[in-house]
């Protein structure tokens, strides 16, 4: 049989390339997403920025349990602002027997104006360099709070040529100030880490905001000392504050918080949209395989006829479809690499990840992606033969010679359970708010794809019957043959019709889903911003800077906006949320957050303000006490005094100054917004005078702040649309793949309408109208389950009610998919038609 399997497949070309490219280019796109997932697995940062530090402590995450259904899970997650420890910790640590140096260290973003050049570096304090690989050079360490030590990179930094003794400014904590260099450090080992400045430990505590509190402790051991006990006890000291304790290579994930992040984003991307792409994969695949063997169908009741067994049957199929997988594979698995190499550096050049981090593995992908593929394939051939091995050899050709009358009950039955899935999750995301609206909306796409793949043969039959009188009438006897066509060939077509929906409904949803968040987006920002000037800086602005705007004459309000997360609860787990800290003074003339309920006014005290669909997420009503967490852990219970619509611009949540201030990283405003009477000269002469007085800080027109906005966004969208368009661009293929398969199945049919008096022109015109009902059977079904995910998906982010789509957005699904079908079954049809009926006729199907 296996002899046999390999001549079939030598004299079924046709059918064997069209699987062969399906499993490939599946492979191709599973290989890289397992690469990519792979990597983010295997990576390990190793210590660069605190390599002396033994062990370090640090309270980086959260963890809660919530109870549900009698069940208590555990969720862990990052905290937004890095978290911090108290300062008091070091002391008791230091005390400890075998603790030689246990410093705490803040991390304070800094920049150094040099030549013209504004060099971003890290400022610390001193104690706090024993952690690190920097050591004097030249000079002393800083003593008093003028005095600061320098990177060599900076002190040579655009041809300059400090040395210890000369004045350097530096900004940070949003103000400048002139230093004394008191020495030159450098690093005993290389890393990307960058630059660093060293003040004394009282001023960086100053300069943090938050005296009491740093970043985390590292700990130096004495020579000799018993680390597992050592380590033992700090854990204990740790976790009585909340902390953790980090050893060895873990150490190194406290550091390099970008690779982290970005290996995270590898493990999440490759694993949720390759779990997408495998579903379809797997679909497109059955698909094709089924078709094809559903082609073959004289050839293995031919073999049952002549006495060859189910199990012989099974063996053939099986060996065809391996020996085609193994084939994928080999071709497969190197294009996958590739790609993934494309799209290593495309993540790089558009700062998804650091320059550098590594691409590892691919053996561990490559063998997985290999044997389920071998799987999908073979249990697709064998479901697809499984009706002409099961029957008895002697009715065996008898039973290929017409379509069976009826289809599996099984198949009706479960696709009717689907329908009735998909409509009751329009049913939830028409009646949910929030995250449980937005998670129904999404599955509806996969459930009705699911739901018209089932019942697909029943949709042909009946789309024939209701458009064969339409077919007559436009292409006469050509149409009265192609409704019966398509009477009798409904489960043959079922598999194209599938193809079809599926590039519709991919293309005319998802798509056009990350076109309305980014239009939306925008809008909120344009329509919500009501100041015409931000002072900005990149090191923060002190609050003071808004009540020196606030005395600028000409000016009428100025708040300053600090740009932070929050963690909320969501469906019995946790995650963090985009929110802002507001001075709520002059905020309404100066932010139009489009409030629906209550008033910015009463921002005070305890209270905060929430987006339409975070607070129906949480269940929230005005005047409710909402509970969640800030950056750093802390928990919260705040009044809801105010909704607003414009979330996707301005944050989920909006907090007031004394709330979010010791929580954040620093209690510094990204930028300050700032309204004025409008032509009023005067005003913004004075807001130039403002500028002069923070140092380092910029005055941008508002409308900045948007194109910005949108390049940011288009930014971020050129992932989501690549992985979009590849899920696209693969449905469309397999919708080719099927179309070409299934024209060029109909040699004999054809040949035989020639014989019996058809003329080639009315067989063209026959195909035409085929195309034509199947097509438009198609766009309709995939059109609707669009329109319905991406009407609900929009309705639940942003409030429309009728989502945006592009001018020309619809033209290209329909024109693409028009396009797609008549190219890929008039050229196959041309082809045979060329061939003389009287020697097509006795060819195999």
């Amino acid at each position: 049989m296996l002899m046999l399997a390999l001549r079939m497949l030598r004299h079924r070309i046709g059918s064997a390339v069209a699987t062969l490219v399906a499993l490939t280019c599946g492979v191709m796109i599973l290989m890289s997403m397992g690469v990519l997932v792979e990597s983010g697995m295997r990576f390990t940062p190793a210590p660069q920025r605190y390599p002396a530090a033994d062990i370090l402590v640090a309270d980086r995450d959260m963890t809660i349990e919530h109870t549900e259904f009698g069940q208590t899970t555990t969720v862990t997650v990052d905290l937004p602002t890095g978290g911090s420890v108290p300062v008091d910790l070091a002391d008791r640590i230091g005390r400890l027997p075998g603790v030689a140096v246990a410093a705490a260290d803040r991390s304070i973003q800094a920049v150094v104006p040099i030549q013209d050049t504004a060099q971003e570096a890290v400022a610390h304090g001193w104690s706090s360099a024993a952690l690190t690989p920097y050591r004097i050079v030249d000079g002393n360490r800083p003593d008093t709070t003028d005095e600061v030590a320098i990177d060599t990179r900076l002190a040579t930094a655009a041809g300059a040529q400090l040395r210890p003794g000369d004045q350097i400014p530096v900004r940070a904590a949003g103000s400048e100030r002139q230093y004394r260099v008191s020495g030159i450090v450098d690093r005993t080992a290389t890393g990307d880490t960058p630059a660093a400045i060293f003040f004394t430990d009282d001023h960086a505590a100053a300069l943090s905001g938050s005296p009491d509190r740093a970043g985390l402790i590292g700990i130096v051991l004495a020579q000799g000392a018993d680390s597992a006990a050592v380590t033992s006890e700090v854990g204990r000291l740790a976790a009585e504050s909340g902390a953790t304790v980090h050893t060895g290579d873990d150490r190194g994930k406290l550091e390099q918080s970008e690779a982290l992040a970005a290996a995270t984003m590898l493990i999440q991307l490759g694993a949720v949209f390759g779990g997408y792409v495998a579903g379809l994969v797997m679909f497109v695949v059955a698909g094709t395989i089924g078709l094809a063997v559903r082609h073959r169908r004289r050839d293995l009741a031919l073999l049952r006829a002549v006495a060859a067994t189910p199990g012989q049957v099974r063996l053939m199929i099986v060996a065809e479809v391996a020996q085609l997988s193994i084939v994928s594979a080999v071709l497969g698995v190197p294009a996958g690499l590739w790609v993934t190499d494309w799209v290593h550096g495309q993540l790089m050049t558009r700062g998804f990840i650091p320059d550098g981090f590594p691409i590892a593995g691919g053996v561990l992908s490559a063998v997985a992606v290999s044997a389920a593929t071998v799987l999908v394939a073979v249990t697709a051939g064998l479901i697809a033969a499984r009706r002409t091995v099961k029957i008895r050899p002697t009715e065996a050709l008898g039973e290929v010679a017409v379509e069976p009358a009826r289809s599996s009950r099984v198949r009706l039955v479960a696709g009717l359970i689907a329908l009735g899935g998909g409509v009751t999750l329009t049913m939830f995301g028409t009646a949910l708010r929030g995250e449980a609206a937005l998670g129904a909306a999404l599955g509806m796409l996969f459930v009705f794809v699911l739901a018209a793949a089932l019942l697909a043969p029943w949709i042909n039959r009946y789309a024939a019957q209701v458009l064969g009188p339409v077919l007559r009438a436009v292409w006469g006897d050509s149409g009265y043959l192609a409704a019966a066509n398509l009477r009798a060939n409904a489960r043959g077509m079922a598999t194209v019709l599938t193809a079809l929906v599926l590039s519709v409904g991919f293309g005319g949803s998802i798509w056009f889903l990350q076109d309305n968040l980014e239009r939306e987006s925008i809008a909120q920002t344009r329509d919500g911003m009501l100041a015409q000037h931000a002072l900005v800086s990149a090191v923060g602005l002190p609050a003071t800077a808004v009540a020196d705007a606030r005395q600028v004459p000409g000016v009428v309000a100025a708040t300053g906006i600090r740009r932070t997360s929050v963690i909320v609860p969501v469906m019995g787990g946790v995650e963090p949320v985009a929110a802002q800290v507001i001075d709520p003074d002059g905020a309404d003339r100066a932010l139009d957050l489009s409030v629906t309920e209550g008033s910015l006014a009463d921002l005070r005290g305890d209270a905060v303000a929430m987006s339409t669909l975070q607070a129906s997420t949480q269940g929230a009503d005005l005047g409710d006490q909402v509970e969640f967490w800030l950056g750093d852990g802390t928990p919260v219970s705040l009044r809801l005094v105010a909704v607003y619509e414009r979330g996707l611009a301005f944050g989920d949540v909006t907090l007031h100054r004394e709330t979010g201030d010791g929580h954040t990283p620093t209690n510094l405003d990204d930028q300050v917004l700032i309204s004025t009477v409008p032509g009023d000269a005067e005003a913004v002469a004075g807001l130039a005078g403002l500028v002069e007085r923070y140092p380092g800080s910029g005055l941008i027109d508002t409308g900045v702040i948007g194109a910005q906005l949108a390049t940011d966004l288009a930014l971020s969208a050129w992932l989501n649309k690549l992985l979009i368009g590849v899920m696209v661009g693969y449905a469309a293929l397999a919708a080719a793949n099927t179309m070409i398969m299934a024209a060029l199945a109909r040699g004999r049919e054809l040949a035989l309408l020639r014989l019996v008096g058809v003329t080639t022109r009315q067989v063209k015109r026959m195909v035409h109208a085929e195309q034509a009902g199947l097509l438009g059977t198609s766009l309709l079904i995939g059109g609707v389950i669009a329109a319905v995910t991406l009407v609900s998906v929009v309705r639940t982010m942003t409030g429309q009610l009728i989502p945006y789509v592009p001018p020309l957005g619809w033209i290209s699904i329909i024109g693409g998919t028009a396009l797609l079908a008549l190219v890929t079954t008039v050229a196959p049809i041309s082809v045979l038609l060329r061939t003389p009926p009287v020697h097509s006729i006795g060819v195999k199907e």
